[in-house]
């Protein structure tokens, strides 16, 4: 096959996108563009006042023009879905009790969708999370922030083993994988599925160890991004 099935995709983080958003990234990975926000509210959900805990909340949207036929504004089913996953990966490394009586909030928008938006979405929203950790809070983001997370998705397509899906790849997949880790290791989420075939134990662990190596990467293209504002204490 004519494509790297071993690589990410060219992936660039533009920080400070938005003017009037304490965190914004324009995420890109290949043709894939998400545009990823954090705000902070000094509030939380009824279920947790008086707790001293704080949340972390996600919303996901593909705009009409992100793909080739228009999308429709609104949620879905899948959005829902997706917006799930994105607050439950971020929440994994959030601190709730060092952040206090706060909310953040996660916008993740699809600007132009060539596979991987949510493990996109994912990536992103930790670098636009970390701004507004630190806008707030200062050095304290360290405390709040327990580790960086990455999101990657792997296949196998006509019997290769591909990392990171573009549309055209993920479309043509007999399994497609979602694959959410720590950057200092420990998996949050694996979606995989058996899109067109049957997959073994065996592919299995080699779709895993293949979906660490992007995140190894990932990570290391966060704490670039990032630089002196890197906000991991450990």
């Amino acid at each position: 096959m004519s494509f790297a099935t071993d690589a990410l995709r060219p992936v660039t983080i533009e920080r400070a996108y938005l003017p009037n958003s304490p965190g914004s990234v324009l995420y890109r990975a290949g043709q894939t563009v998400v545009l990823c926000s954090a705000q902070i509210s000094e509030s939380v959900p009824p279920f947790l006042e008086g707790k001293g805990l704080g949340w972390l909340t996600a919303e996901y949207a593909m705009l009409p023009g992100s793909t080739p036929s228009r999308s429709r504004r609104g949620g879905d089913g899948r959005a829902t879905e997706i917006q799930r996953l994105i607050g439950r990966s971020l929440r994994a490394i959030i601190d709730r009790k060092a952040l206090g009586p706060f909310t953040i909030q996660i916008d993740a928008d699809v600007l132009n969708a060539d596979g991987g938006t949510r493990t996109a979405a994912i990536t992103g929203s930790f670098v636009a999370a970390a701004d507004a950790l630190r806008q707030k809070f200062g050095d304290r983001a360290g405390e709040i922030l327990t580790d960086s997370i990455a999101a990657v998705s792997v296949g196998i397509v006509a019997g290769e083993l591909v990392l990171d899906l573009d549309y055209e790849h993920d479309s043509k997949a007999d399994v497609d994988m979602n694959v959410v880790r720590l950057g200092g290791g420990g998996l949050v989420e694996v979606q995989g599925t058996g899109e067109g075939g049957t997959f073994t134990r065996r592919q299995l662990d080699s779709l895993l160890d293949l979906a660490e190596r992007g995140i190894d990467q990932l990570t290391a293209i966060q704490r670039e991004s990032l630089g002196a504002d890197w906000p991991i204490l450990n």
